[in-house]
């Protein structure tokens, strides 16, 4: 350690090093990835792209048309694909490919690919297809969107153009028609025929406007599909059976099972995922229990196995953590043991984990402080086979830099600081909140970052914080529950409060206390700056919600429910920015959007722009031409070159 008259001679983080991604960890992939060519990205995981596929035969080169997304069978040389929104099989590549559906069409049929709304809010993924775990069977999920209203902008591409394009894509906004889904499975065994069965929901949600939320290949004849209703409180798992000697598909009621919410929404974001055991009938499961925590749950059975393996951030009752755990369920009473609690106690309580089929081997990745640790180890005696990678060069690399400290603490409920280096408490130091604040959202955890909090806390003296309020995940359902159909409440309210709180500590400038925030963030943000709060000088609001009328159905309706009289309208119309504009004259405020962007769309922003031009508000706007929500490419370092002039300017920093 220095003392106070020793200057430190150590460069800082600067902002070009944030810009430039100097100092990155490694990571090691132990996937392999298809050889595509022309990609060409459409939404957040979803693009087109042409595929080469070699034959290790005869050492040749298969080229593929343009196609939405290929999937290879588990077993064999069978391949599925979309293109043109229908999906293809074929029996090895080299064969005549067989069209299973003809009825795809561009923004309105999607088959074997998900529409935007549930790429985004429900699968997280390009593909609808899912092939049974010997290749017999091929699922796929048919998206109808033709009652979908359509969303428009502007993209304006080279300036040579003389008219903008406009792009146009099927977006349900909150109480706004919905796509419709069906599914299907194929036996593929006797290509090029087949034969296609269409499994319908249960009743309990055929009865409405519904959602295919999740699909699990059991066996090759056993299915288990997981069904949402519109308002995303009431699930139903369904069982499905193959009789060989009809060749029908079954889902006898008997097998299906409800999980239902009193005080919420249903999972995290969605159902969660069974797991079956070997007997392929029972099955754990994670939900909540009677007092609102996530437990896993044995679901049907007898038999149980013998061990199980789990994520989770009871260690230290420090929810931002994440440790793996084995169950031994044959012992009597069961025990658990932490597995990685102790490897590296001081520097990792954040892992995540991948294993072997047959639960023999296991990849650790350990996110904590500084090192990036990644290692495999045998289950039964947990020793370390082989370090995969320890970042000892980035660590190395950091010893030249002053680098900030973090400190997490709870007032209440938990938040984080990162400090300056050499921090010193009876120095007054200026308070950056970092807001995200959205339902199940998590940002005080045991992560190593570098980012641009780095830069600002070692090379400006900023303190950068986070607080997770109520809404926030992982800590319960009375917790993450309570903002539950009243969004732009309490989630404000609380970083309002953990800023007054911040503000009572003898090293925080109670005068420059700022705050930003990105999407859900951008909307906090801006609901705290219009709240008159008089804690904050200023904030920034990049891709910010304005009103939740204008976000997509899956997303709003799980929190908000219906925009109607009957349900919510009334807290939808009290949760909008515009109807904060006039207290915006108290802040300095920062408002971003990309123009082209296709999730939170530049309506939202356009709308505050308006309200805040009408109530004579002075603000600071910049868009971003073309840009989607992610701004990246070159516009990445304009934006934050240019957010970090405007938290300089408000903290009168040179």
């Amino acid at each position: 350690f220095l003392s106070e008259s020793t200057p430190d001679s150590r460069k800082t983080y600067t902002l070009q090093n944030y810009l430039n991604g100097d100092y990155t960890y490694k990571t090691y992939d132990l996937q392999w990835i298809s050889g595509n060519s022309f990609l060409c990205v459409l939404w957040r995981h979803s693009y087109t792209a042409s595929y080469y596929i070699y034959d290790f035969n005869t050492r040749s080169v298969i080229f593929a048309d343009k196609i939405s997304c290929i999937s290879w069978s588990p077993v064999g040389h069978k391949l599925a694909y979309v293109w043109g929104n229908n999906v293809y099989v074929k029996a090895s590549p080299t064969a005549e490919a067989v069209q299973i559906t003809k009825n795809g069409e561009e923004n309105k049929i999607f088959n074997g690919i998900p529409d935007w709304v549930y790429e985004e809010e429900m699968f997280g993924t390009h593909s609808a297809l899912w092939w049974s775990p010997s290749g017999n069977f091929l699922a796929y999920a048919s998206f109808n969107d033709t009652e979908v209203p359509l969303m428009e902008y502007s993209f304006y591409s080279e300036d040579t153009l003389q008219y903008p394009k406009t792009i146009s894509l099927p977006y349900p906004k909150a109480g706004a028609k919905n796509p419709t889904v069906q599914f299907f499975i194929v036996d593929t065994q006797s290509l090029p025929a087949f034969n296609s069965t269409e499994i319908s929901p249960p009743e309990e949600i055929n009865s409405g406007d519904h959602y295919l939320s999740v699909v699990t290949w059991v066996t090759d004849e056993r299915i288990c599909l997981q069904w949402l209703r519109r308002i995303q409180n009431f699930s139903v798992l369904a069982v499905c059976d193959f009789a060989s000697a009809t060749g029908n598909w079954t889902c006898p009621k008997e097998k299906q099972r409800t999980e239902e919410s009193k005080t919420g929404w249903i999972g995290y974001f969605q159902p969660s995922v069974p797991y079956f055991t070997p007997d392929n009938t029972t099955y754990y499961k994670v939900f909540s229990n009677a007092m609102g925590y996530k437990h896993i749950h044995y679901i049907n059975g007898s038999e149980v196995s013998s061990k199980l393996y789990y994520i989770s951030n009871e260690n230290g009752g420090m929810p931002g953590g994440r440790n793996l755990y084995k169950v031994l369920l044959e012992s009597s009473p069961s025990s658990t043991k932490c597995v990685s609690c102790d490897l590296n106690e001081e520097r990792c309580q954040y892992y995540s984990v991948s294993f072997s089929e047959d639960a023999q081997y296991y990849q650790l990745v350990c996110y904590g402080e500084i090192m990036f640790l990644i290692f495999n180890s045998y289950q039964l005696s947990f020793s370390v086979i082989r370090y995969l990678e320890n970042n000892t060069e980035l660590e190395n690399s950091l010893k030249d830099i002053q680098m900030p400290s973090k400190k997490i603490g709870s007032i209440n409920l938990w938040y984080q600081m990162i400090l300056p280096p050499h921090f010193d408490s009876s120095k007054k130091y200026p308070l950056l909140l970092e807001v995200y604040a959205g339902p199940c959202s998590q940002k005080v955890d045991n992560v190593f970052r570098i980012n641009w909090a780095t830069y600002l806390a070692s090379t400006e003296q900023i303190i950068v914080a986070s607080f997770d309020g109520r809404g926030s995940g992982y800590q319960g359902d009375e917790i993450m529950h309570a903002i539950n159909r009243r969004l732009g409440t309490y989630e404000v309210e609380d970083q309002i409060a953990s800023a007054r709180k911040f503000s009572e500590m003898s090293f925080v400038d109670k005068d420059r206390i700022a705050l930003w925030g990105w999407s859900y963030g951008g909307y906090v943000t801006s609901m705290v700056l219009g709240s008159g709060s008089g804690v904050f000088k200023c904030g920034i609001a990049v891709a910010p919600v304005s009103s939740w009328q204008y976000y997509d159905s899956i997303y709003t309706e799980r929190y908000m429910g219906l925009p109607t009289e009957s349900d919510n309208l009334k807290n939808y119309n009290s949760s909008t920015v515009m109807a904060r504009a006039e207290k915006f004259k108290q802040v300095d405020y920062l408002l971003i959007h990309g123009t082209a962007d296709d999730n939170v769309h530049f309506q939202q922003a356009a709308q505050i722009s308006k309200a805040l031009v009408d109530a004579e508000v002075d603000f600071q706007a910049m868009w971003y031409t073309d840009k989607d929500h992610a701004i990246s490419g070159q516009a990445h370092k304009h934006i934050y070159t240019h957010m970090s002039h405007f938290i300089k300017q408000c903290f009168s920093l040179p």
